[in-house]
């Protein structure tokens, strides 16, 4: 490397996933060798700025899109302290799966939405955070011939990947838009089904997530996604730890304000049922709501 250039892994989008607290002081200067941060936090833990905060979340998910495992932190982990498989494409059952097809191996979800989305034909279906589209895929499956599905992700690696699996499956009743939970690319009263697989957990501002998501809902319209949910005794050095964060620990709404939270966005029949925990302190729960006619 040359000794006037900067570190090649000190990018912005790199630094938000390879950060080491011990690297700091070697981040971008010119003799820099190795990954560091030079963002003026500590990058182990969760960022008090919610742009930042988005940043470091979307270089994780870019990172394990693109099966990467960067130059200082790994990828995405799908299993629990105890190493059992907790997230990801163990969940589903083998139909399910055949439906999602390639796009399942690629899951990081914590459950199966649509096992309980109750999809017909005809249905307009709103998948949060998308990734590479499998819970998309089982869903335009299930809505065909009359109805559609549309993922919403904010990370490009992932909107290319589940382009892809959509084109490989052969569906066209299936859409992928870039945008962010908290301000979705949608009209108002425009989907019939709100979806997710452990999404909801990682954004900044939980509130307005689930605002837009009763927003976009039609009248009548039934909200049931899969999330992780915390304890209430979660500690607070699991709360404030980044890696717990990216993981869909450390950022997980417990029962109580889950249930407020959907009911200041408007919704109603609040349903929230653990299905298998993924941590010490929060579980991996079915949460289900509807939109008042």
């Amino acid at each position: 490397m040359s000794t006037t250039e900067p570190a090649a892994c000190c990018s912005t989008d790199t630094q938000a996933t390879c950060c080491e607290p011990a690297a700091k002081a070697d981040c971008c200067t010119p003799a820099a060798t190795s990954c560091g941060c030079g963002a003026g936090h500590d990058p182990a833990q969760v960022p008090t700025d919610a742009e930042v905060l988005r940043e470091q979340v979307r270089a994780k998910y870019a990172q394990a899109a693109t099966q990467g495992s960067g130059c200082c932190s790994p990828a995405v982990s799908t299993t629990d302290e105890h190493g059992t498989e907790v997230f990801g494409a163990t969940l589903y059952d083998k139909e399910t799966a055949q439906d999602g097809g390639q796009a399942i191996t690629g899951s990081l979800g914590c459950g199966v939405p649509t096992a309980v989305a109750a999809l017909k034909d005809g249905d307009v279906v709103l998948d949060l955070g998308s990734g590479t589209g499998g819970d998309v895929l089982i869903s335009a499956r299930r809505v065909a011939p009359t109805g559609r599905a549309i993922g919403i992700d904010m990370t490009d690696e992932m909107l290319d990947q589940a382009r892809k699996n959509a084109k490989d499956a052969g569906l066209s009743n299936v859409e992928f838009r870039k945008g962010y939970l908290e301000d979705l690319p949608l009209e108002d009263a425009s989907v019939d089904v709100v979806i997710s697989n452990c999404v909801i957990n990682l954004a900044g501002d939980k509130n307005k997530v689930l605002a837009e998501a009763a927003r976009v809902l039609k009248p009548g319209g039934r909200f049931a996604v899969s999330d992780v949910v915390a304890d209430p005794d979660m500690d607070d050095a699991t709360r404030r730890d980044m890696q717990q964060f990216t993981g869909c620990i450390a950022g997980a709404l417990t029962r109580h304000e889950f249930e407020d939270a959907l009911a200041a966005a408007g919704l109603v029949d609040v349903e929230i049922q653990e299905t298998h925990r993924v941590h010490a302190k929060a579980g991996s729960a079915i949460i289900r709501a509807t939109k008042p006619n």
